[in-house]
């Protein structure tokens, strides 16, 4: 789990916006296994160990579905410590008979579905960083089938919830534009690109990992944002090492005129998509 602390700058947070808050933490505490850290009429939030917030969820007033053809949340990520912990959670999805997709990045094991909004969501396990093939300062990634014959051979115990090492591992975005999507998170944010999908998508991420952060445009070349009240994307928090590396962040997203707000307890500012950031340390 080093690629989620000091030094590296990495995803802390994700808020979404849902349309039912009961319906949203039922699923998310009984599919996945998240635990109530804090809730309100409107807002909760979610935790693997009890103490550390991964997720939180809002239900705004005059809440709209979830608009196609925006930018905004592709998935969200959550890595388990142990490749055991993903075969205990395929063996409780088998159990509860929840539909989902997979695939074998070589360099982790991810599940895909979605919470009752249409929030996309990956469960994964990494590998080993010593399997990682790096061609440069580039990592191979595929999208192979997962051998889930071989996977389960892992199960260690009966499904009792996430476990309490897991993380929020990455995140992946529509965004309307790669080229200044990726300028941004590169020369202001101080991410590395270490793989791409040709003019489609492009992975970021520092510390060598595989990605702390994906962006693409399969909403669309172009697309608009989506509107304030609709299901999705609300905010997500990057974590940087010191304030000193924070400030500088901020300094070079003033320097290439993003917008950037103080707040009590960091920075906001938003990619040239629309999708908000909160700076922390």
């Amino acid at each position: 789990m080093g690629f989620h602390s000091k030094p590296n700058i990495y995803v802390g947070e994700v808020n979404l916006k849902v349309s039912n808050l009961e319906r949203s933490i039922r699923f998310y505490q009984e599919v996945i296994g998240f635990k109530v850290v804090e809730q309100t009429d409107r807002k909760v939030k979610l935790s693997a160990d009890g103490k550390t917030v991964l997720l939180s969820l809002e239900q705004p007033a005059n809440v709209i579905p979830k608009e196609k053809n925006t930018t905004g949340l592709y998935h969200f990520a959550v890595l388990l410590p142990a490749r055991s912990d993903l075969a205990d959670i395929v063996n409780h999805f088998i159990k509860i008979g929840l539909p989902i997709g997979s695939s074998d990045h070589l360099v982790s094991e991810a599940l895909y579905f979605s919470d009752p909004d249409g929030n996309g969501i990956e469960i994964y396990a990494d590998r080993s960083p010593e399997e990682w093939t790096w061609r440069g300062s580039e990592v191979h990634m595929t999208v192979d089938p997962l051998d889930f014959r071989d996977l389960l051979t892992e199960a260690a115990q009966e499904w009792k919830g996430l476990p309490a090492g897991t993380v929020m591992g990455h995140i992946h975005l529509h965004v309307s534009d790669l080229h200044k999507a990726q300028e941004f998170y590169t020369k202001a944010l101080g991410f590395d690109v270490v793989s791409r999908l040709g003019n489609q998508a492009r992975f970021l991420a520092t510390g060598r990992y595989h990605h702390h952060i994906g962006i693409n445009t399969w909403a669309g070349e172009g697309a608009p944002e989506p509107s304030k009240n609709s299901i999705g994307l609300n905010w997500f928090t990057l974590i940087y090492p010191s304030k000193e590396a924070r400030e500088q962040a901020v300094e070079q997203l003033r320097s290439i005129g993003s917008m950037v707000h103080q707040e009590k307890d960091g920075f906001i500012t938003w990619d040239p998509s629309g999708n908000q950031i909160l700076l922390l340390v």
